[in-house]
Formats: structure tokens, C-alpha cells, sequence
């Protein structure tokens, strides 16, 4: 997004009658910004970015390949790349309410001994049973600024959790008047309730003076080093980042344990770069996983008007953000040169238009419904459903819509015990199981 101050007020109609959202909207480069131009921008800035409530109707009810119509007359790059064939689970399957009023959840993920963990972006973690049940309150992480999409985010149990019991958490740091994205470290009291000898083992800067785009997720590999998305932070400023390797927004990192760069980064030794950098030219990657067929590392992010990517991320490749994108403007304005191939710059394996806001996303690990083995999951905002994607050969082959009756911004979704678990934007916890 563009980068300005003006500020409009935007009445939005939800489950709760009309809502006063204040929503900044940028110019974008524009030498002047109508009122209708603004609220449609905003209105589009709601679904896209993640904030507020709004809910894509048309997508609750669409075929993946029947979808609403897209923002751009853009070509994909390879036959596949977008729109997919839709495809219907045939295992019978069952959805399960287990949890409600949980606040604000961003994160969901298992621990060794079959309890579930969730981040509160207000700055507090629950522990709960597999059947839903609060059990404990953790408290004691750092202060985060819960503005906009800020706040408590990811969470991650160290590989040796059992042992040593310590945690790694994303969050919003406030900065002086702005924030960054930062990863803080510490262990989990014997009792379960507070989190002791809380560090900040890394932070991506500069700080900025935004609501938006902390990217935040984690994930250890298989060597027990740590993935972390960072986003570009949506103003000008920050978005004119992701291309520079000398600069921390719009990156997937891969760091130690104590927040250093991991040995074998790509850009170890080069000259001005960053050596904790893993990728760049993200926007905001909310999305992260690593397949367990094939250990590779995938990841979704948000794109603007249109361009929401999957991608699968390799080290040292650029993907593209700003230079090339399927999506423009929220204004409806191009980006750029208004490109979407270059050389030396990757792209998406699959693309959505219109977005779905990729939020938290897993693949599912488990023979209990064996058509969904090694299938990726997804949670959307914008568009309220799980995406089940399914991958061969790294392309996806077939799409298919869960949990929109819920009409639910689906916010993490994590796999236990054959299960997926999914905390939503509304407080709600589900479960999906075979019947």
C-alpha cells in the first residue's frame, strides 16, 4: 500500500449492525483520492490485510474454479498456477465447535503431550485440552503493541520442549513511536502459568510507523533451526524494502536458537547482506510450513488487490514483491511497471484472484483420512473458509472450500492426532475429525 496520512471513516455492516471502523487509506501515489474511491479502497483493505471483520459473501458459496470474477486480466505463467479444479472431500468428516470467546487467537499449535497451545494477541498464551478446555493462563511475555494486526502473534516449542521446556514467540515491539517484528525466547514455569527469563532474540528493522504486515510465523527444521517471516509493513517505505538485502522487511529469515544467522544461509559472507536472510521479496507472509514428504519449505502470503501466493520458498531466490505481482492497487491502480515475470525472480506455484488472506497453515501428517495425506491446509480470512490444497510434483492439482458454513475469518490451523484444529478471528476453536 501507498504511503499517507489521510484517514477515513468507513461504516461497515456485520453480524454486530454498523460499525464504526476507522481505516487509513493511502494515496498510492495519487494526486488526488475521491471519497467513493476511498471507501471502496477501504472496504478492500478490510478483507485483504486482515483487519477488521469482513467476510467475501460470494466466496462462501463459489467452486474454487467458479469463483468471483478476478481484478485483473493478468495471464498466469503455467497452465495450473491459478484456479484450479475443485475437488470435495469423499471421507465422511465431522466439524466440532470445542471452544468459544478465546479473544483475539493468531496462532494454534500442539504440544508433545496432546494439549493445544494459542497465542492471544493481547499478550497471554492458553493452554488447552485436546477436547477444547482452558487449562492454563500463561502470562509474563514482554509488552507487544496490539494495534491493528499487531499483538501476541506465532508461537513455537523449541525441539527439546519436553527437556527444556522453552518457547519462541513472535510479536509487535513498539520502538519509540513506531514497531517491528520481534522474536522473543523464554521457559515455561514448572506450574504453566508465566513464561520466565523472557529474551528478544531478534528483531526485523527498521521499525515503522505502521498497523500492518508483520508477517510473524514460525517454524524449526529439521536441524532444529528457526524459519521466521517478517513482512514489509505495508506503507511505501517499508514495501521498497523487500527487494534490499541490506534491510529486514519483507524477508524469511533462518536463525539459531539465540537469533543468529544459521550456518549455510545464502548469504553468509556476501558483502551489505544480511547473513540471517533465507529469501526476500515477500510482502506479508502470515503462512509457513514444511511438507513432510518432501521436507521442503512452503509458504503463503498476502498479495494487494489480487496475488495472494503460495510459494515454495528455496534459499538465497528472490520472489518478486514489488517488481512483479499478480494484483494491483486497492485503489485499482497498477503496481510498478504492472509486470508479473522477471527474470531472476520466482514464481508463485499458485496464485489467487480474488484473495483469500492466507493466514496460518499446515500440512496434514496423518493416515487417519488418508486422501488428505500430505495435503496443505490453509486458513483464509477474507474469504472464511480452510483451503485444502492438494500437491504433486510441486503443483497444485485440486482445491477445495472447508468450513464455509462457519463464516468464519479462519486465523491458524494446526494438525494433532489425525485431527485439524482451527481458531478463528471470532474467539471460536473447531475441530475436524473423521466420523
Amino acid at each position: 500500500m501507498g504511503a499517507d496520512k489521510n484517514i477515513k471513516n468507513v461504516m461497515q455492516k456485520n453480524g454486530n449492525g454498523l460499525t464504526l471502523l476507522f481505516i487509513q487509506i493511502y494515496k498510492m501515489q495519487l494526486k488526488s483520492f475521491s471519497p467513493i474511491v476511498a471507501i471502496v479502497a477501504a472496504a478492500c483493505f478490510i478483507g485483504c490485510t486482515g483487519n477488521g471483520s469482513k467476510i467475501n459473501p460470494a466466496a462462501t458459496t463459489a467452486a474454487v474454479e467458479d469463483a468471483d470474477k478476478p481484478n485483473t486480466n493478468y495471464k498466469p505463467a503455467f497452465e495450473g498456477q491459478t484456479r484450479i479444479k475443485k475437488v470435495i472431500t469423499k471421507t465422511p468428516y465431522k466439524v466440532e465447535q470445542i471452544a468459544e470467546k478465546l479473544g483475539r487467537p493468531w496462532a494454534i499449535i500442539p504440544m508433545p503431550d496432546g494439549r493445544l497451545m494459542i497465542t492471544e494477541k493481547s499478550g497471554f498464551i492458553t493452554i488447552h485440552s485436546a477436547d477444547g478446555a482452558q487449562l492454563k493462563k500463561v502470562t509474563g511475555l514482554p509488552p507487544v503493541d496490539d494495534k491493528g494486526q499487531g499483538g501476541l502473534l506465532d508461537v513455537a516449542l523449541d525441539p527439546a520442549f519436553t527437556q527444556n521446556k522453552t518457547i519462541y514467540w513472535t510479536f509487535s515491539k513498539k520502538v519509540g513511536d513506531s514497531n517491528l517484528t520481534a522474536v522473543g525466547k523464554g521457559q515455561l514455569s514448572a506450574d504453566e502459568t508465566t513464561i520466565q527469563n523472557p529474551i528478544v532474540i531478534f528483531q526485523a528493522t527498521p521499525a515503522l510507523k505502521s498497523e500492518n504486515h508483520f508477517g510473524s510465523r514460525l517454524m524449526f527444521d529439521k536441524e532444529g533451526y528457526l524459519f521466521v517471516t517478517a513482512g514489509e509493513r505495508s506503507i511505501l517505505e517499508g514495501r521498497q524494502q523487500a527487494q534490499l538485502l541490506t534491510a529486514g522487511l519483507g524477508k524469511i529469515y533462518r536463525l539459531t536458537k539465540d537469533g543468529k544467522a544459521a550456518p549455510g544461509n545464502p548469504f553468509i559472507g556476501k558483502a551489505g547482506a544480511r547473513p540471517e536472510i533465507y529469501s526476500y521479496g515477500h510482502r506479508n507472509p502470515e503462512s509457513l510450513d514444511i511438507s513432510p514428504a518432501t521436507g521442503d519449505v512452503w509458504e503463503a502470503e498476502f498479495g494487494p488487490r489480487g496475488g495472494d501466493e503460495l510459494n515454495l520458498i528455496k534459499p538465497g531466490k528472490n520472489y518478486g514483491w514489488p517488481i512483479i505481482t499478480y494484483g494491483i492497487e486497492y485503489d485499482g491502480n497498477k503496481i510498478g511497471d504492472s509486470i508479473q515475470q522477471k527474470a531472476g525472480m520466482e514464481q508463485p506455484v499458485y496464485y489467487w484472484d480474488p484473495v483469500i488472506s492466507p493466514s496460518g497453515m499446515v500440512f496434514y501428517n496423518s493416515d487417519s483420512i488418508p486422501e488428505w495425506k500430505n495435503n496443505l491446509f490453509i486458513g483464509c480470512l477474507s474469504s472464511a473458509h480452510i483451503d485444502r490444497l492438494i500437491i504433486e510434483n510441486n503443483k497444485v492439482v485440486g482445491e477445495e472450500s472447508l468450513l464455509l458454513d462457519k463464516k468464519e475469518r479462519i486465523r491458524d490451523v494446526a494438525q494433532m492426532s489425525g485431527k485439524l484444529y482451527a481458531v478463528t478471528d471470532g474467539g471460536f476453536l473447531y475441530v475436524i475429525s473423521k466420523k
